[in-house]
């Protein structure tokens, strides 16, 4: 793969993973073949800064959670109001981090 291809990538995609990732990423990419990149291109990922704000103004429905692929999360939160408000409130820090290893895991299962 080409370097300046890989760095483009890691440049307009690098907000949605975590910085310790990034390196690791870029040697993936770098060893990944051709047929493969096409694949790697189209992917979508999650914005972690939207999900935030969903987190803030809807997290105690569980909207955040079901945005991010945590389905039993996003119910369990639907259901006890977001942990009667405590869980939404924790979510509120830890939301970003969760979102960018869901764009991690989605990564990897092309990598």
């Amino acid at each position: 793969m080409e370097a300046q291809k890989v760095d483009m990538f890691i440049m307009a995609n690098g907000k949605f993973f975590e910085s310790h990732y990034v390196g690791q990423i870029r040697d993936r990419l770098m060893q990944l073949d051709d047929s493969k990149w096409l694949v790697i291109q189209t992917l979508q990922f999650k914005d972690p800064t939207t999900i935030l704000i969903v987190s803030l103004l809807a997290g105690s429905l569980g909207i955040d959670r079901f945005m991010i692929g945590d389905t039993g999360m996003g119910v369990g939160k639907l259901l006890t109001c977001g942990g009667f408000g405590i869980w939404a409130i924790i979510d509120w820090f830890m939301i970003m981090g969760a979102t960018r290893d869901k764009n991690m895991q989605k990564l990897q299962l092309y990598l």
